[in-house]
């Protein structure tokens, strides 16, 4: 892998499990990233982070994890190069920076946060332009309801009637869309 090579963060739950469909999904992911030449950058843990690193290094990639001590998980198995920052907001930004482009799987309030502070960052123009894509309709309402309220009517696209947010249909729609994305560049 090159030094010059981006980076995607991934972000999505926890407690997903090995065999879960979720899991499966992530590394697909990870794998369908790797594939496309992205170093693969998450939380470093269990569940999607796990499953995401996991994929990226059985397909030949290199992967980041950003840990924090606010938790007290270990580091997952798959992460070639760990991270590790203090507090829970810290983590939160050292995802974002680190990211060139952006993956939100299915999860919880943390993976909302993560959502959410993407999304805006690109939406106020707090950070150039990136790539960013929601993996299947898991977040679709989310994006639909966001758009509306903001826009009046549901969109995936910021004021400059760019699109913000993709949504994948499937791991190799999401790396696709990524490469696409910085390959138009």
């Amino acid at each position: 892998m090159s030094g010059d090579a981006r980076t995607v963060t991934v972000f999505g739950s926890g407690r997903v499990r090995p065999g879960d469909p979720q899991y499966q999904e992530a590394r697909a992911l990870g794998e369908a990233l790797a594939a496309k030449g992205f170093r693969v950058c998450s939380g470093g843990y269990a569940g999607v982070m796990e499953a995401v690193s996991r994929g990226a290094k059985e397909a030949g990639g290199h992967t980041l994890g950003v840990t924090s001590e606010f938790f007290r998980s270990a580091v997952n198995e798959w992460v070639d190069e760990q991270i590790r920052v203090r507090t829970w907001d810290e983590r939160l930004l050292e995802l974002v920076k680190r990211g060139d482009g952006y993956v939100t799987c299915p999860g919880g309030t943390g993976t909302l946060a993560e959502l959410a502070v993407v999304w805006e960052m690109l939406n106020k123009g707090a950070m150039p332009r990136k790539p960013f894509a929601v993996l299947g309709d898991f977040w679709r309402p989310v994006v639909d309801l966001v758009s509306e309220a903001e826009f009046g009517r549901a969109r995936d696209r910021g004021r400059d009637d760019a699109p913000l947010v993709h949504v994948a249909a499937s791991a190799p729609d999401a790396a696709e869309y990524l490469a696409a994305q910085f390959q138009a560049r």
